[in-house]
């Protein structure tokens, strides 16, 4: 249920009865204190200003041609023009019986586009790093939230998987007469890696066999290939590893790696030199954008082919776009890097535009987020200053919560405690990122993350096994319940506005792919929650408001669960 829709649809009637414009917006948005209603609608302003009237008296044609019929008890006009909505308690009570009735929570669940999302996107023969985790988990909570609301999504895993460095690995595998690298996990690869940089670096023969490598490796050479395939498949399984313990969607189907796209660079670049939006500049093949400007104020020069042939990132991306727009037959596509990207990316995507590889209909979002940064405030690092590479991060999760566990609740048996462990370890890393704005840089904090008070994955979790202990105490199955929602009490309407509120943070995050916004949510209901706990009583009142207060209970257990499961956070029965 979007209850800003159903109310912004008749607002807008009658301010356009009213003498308003065709596209004149109602800006219904939720109140921020009860005494100004459940909801204000703040486009009077504006288009009263517009026409040249007074706001209020504006404000007042448009209630005269207003009628929200049984939803709303009380619309009052405050301040310069605001408009203020009360939602009527039977309505409210009416829907709230809905949506604890309906395995979607009331949710409209038919947007039906079809959205490839690119994230995550680790390198090939290196081991994935908490600088891949943001992008990871973001983008997969992001996903899970679009195919709820009924979206086909494509995942697409941009793995680094092409370029010069795979001529060395693969030339410095043959000099160690080495060629079965399925024998190796990826940590070999990596000192293989290593070596391999400092034997180009330092041995000009060397350097030209890898050159050589990366020709062959381009050109379709077959032992290359297979070579250059056990690297992938080694790494990509190391991936799946993290994949499946941090509870992500991603599986290794939805690998589409830069190297899908190298049968299309050189065609992008010919067009765009047909076009006359491409030329030659010092052997190069380059874009000269006005859109940006160098340090001198001129045009900025982007290389989509270098002197020697190879193409760049920008050029891939280009190809990106077409693919995902002309052969996956999407409608929109979202990626999700750092911020460090910005440019990069607006560049890329302009030349898109530009050269016609995409039409102007299909949507492009890039979703930027900020850094990991440890308690110094500097990017998260290894006591040694090296990079903190992500399964050791979680195994220290995993330790920290067992100790947190044992102390807590030494009473669960061995297989509710390693749930729990597992649960409260990958959900506090999950969650302390998550919660905050992926705009922003945050500080990793274990004993913040860790923590059973405030917003945390602990509490969250904690908040729905003590709504499910209400029905195990009362031995009532859930899916039993019959009976009518009552809000006599302002705690029960307060949760009952709250729960119906669930499906516009949906939709927030799914537009602006600000999961913290669920965090907040989901926060603020544990909260109402509780505070309707500690007012009415549940099972020691009588019927039929015993019925209708375990239905409000029902409906918000349901509602944590399913907005943790949309962060890619499990939840336990008992902790």
């Amino acid at each position: 249920m979007n209850i800003q829709q159903l109310l912004s649809a008749p607002i807008q009637q009658a301010m356009i009865t009213a003498g308003a414009d065709q596209d004149v917006q109602a800006l219904v948005r939720q109140s921020s204190k009860a005494q100004f209603g459940d909801y204000q609608a703040n486009g009077i302003m504006a288009a009263a200003k517009k026409l040249g009237q007074n706001p209020r008296e504006f404000a007042q044609q448009v209630l005269s041609h207003l009628d929200l019929g049984e939803m709303v008890d009380k619309l009052e006009i405050a301040g310069p023009g605001f408009i203020n909505i009360f939602l009527n308690k039977d309505w409210l009570a009416k829907e709230s019986l809905n949506a604890a009735f309906d395995d979607k929570l009331g949710i409209n669940t038919h947007q039906n586009q079809t959205i490839v999302v690119d994230y995550s996107s680790p390198n090939v023969a290196k081991e994935m790093h908490v600088g891949h985790l943001r992008s990871t988990i973001i983008g997969d909570s992001v996903v899970r939230t679009l195919e709820f609301l009924g979206n086909t999504v494509i995942r697409a895993n941009h793995v680094g998987d092409w370029g010069t460095q795979f001529g060395m690995l693969i030339a410095y595998l043959e000099k160690m007469q080495n060629d079965n690298a399925s024998g190796m996990d990826l940590s070999d690869i990596e000192e293989f890696y290593r070596q391999a940089k400092a034997e180009f670096d330092s041995n000009a023969a060397f350097a030209e066999t890898a050159r050589q490598y990366v020709v062959k490796l381009q050109s379709g050479d077959t032992h290359c290939l297979t070579l250059w395939q056990k690297l992938v498949d080694i790494t990509m399984n190391q991936c799946q590893a993290t994949y499946d313990r941090l509870n992500v969607t991603l599986t290794q189907a939805d690998t589409m790696g830069e190297s899908l796209y190298n049968p299309m660079l050189q065609g992008i670049v010919d067009d765009l030199k047909n076009q006359g939006l491409a030329v030659e500049d010092n052997g190069a093949t380059v874009v000269f954008l006005d859109e940006f400007k160098n340090k001198e104020g001129e045009p900025m020069g982007v290389i989509i082919q270098k002197n020697d042939g190879g193409f760049l990132y920008t050029t891939t991306d280009i190809a990106a776009a077409t693919y995902r727009c002309h052969t996956l037959k999407a409608n929109k596509a979202y990626v999700f890097t750092d911020a460090r990207q910005s440019q990069h990316m607006q560049q890329a995507w302009l030349i898109t535009r530009k050269g016609k590889f995409i039409p102007d209909e299909f949507e492009l979002k890039h979703f930027t987020f900020g850094m990991m940064l440890g308690k110094d405030g500097k990017p998260f690092k290894t006591r040694t200053g090296g990079t903190v590479k992500l399964t050791d991060l979680l195994d220290e999760a995993v330790e920290r919560a067992t100790a947190l566990i044992n102390q807590k609740n030494p009473d669960l048996s061995e297989q509710e405690k390693q749930a729990v462990i597992e649960a409260v370890a990958i959900g506090a890393v999950k969650y302390a990122d998550l919660s905050k704005n992926r705009t922003t840089d945050y500080v990793f904090d274990w004993d913040n993350m860790l923590s059973f008070e405030g917003n945390t994955a602990p509490y969250m979790q904690y908040a729905y096994t003590r709504i499910r202990s209400i029905f195990a105490k009362a031995q009532i199955d859930p899916a039993t319940l019959d009976g009518q929602i009552m809000l006599s009490d302002d705690k029960e309407r307060a949760l009952a506005v709250k729960l119906l509120q669930f499906e516009e943070v949906l939709l927030t995050v799914s537009e602006d792919g600000l999961p913290h916004l669920l965090c907040q949510y989901l926060f603020e209901l544990a909260g109402i929650f509780s505070s309707f706990y500690e007012a009415c009583p549940i099972l020691t009142t009588q019927e039929p408001t015993k019925t209708s207060r375990l239905l409000l209970a029902k409906l918000t257990a349901n509602t944590l669960q399913k907005g943790l499961d949309l962060l890619g956070i499990k939840t336990v029965e008992k902790m």
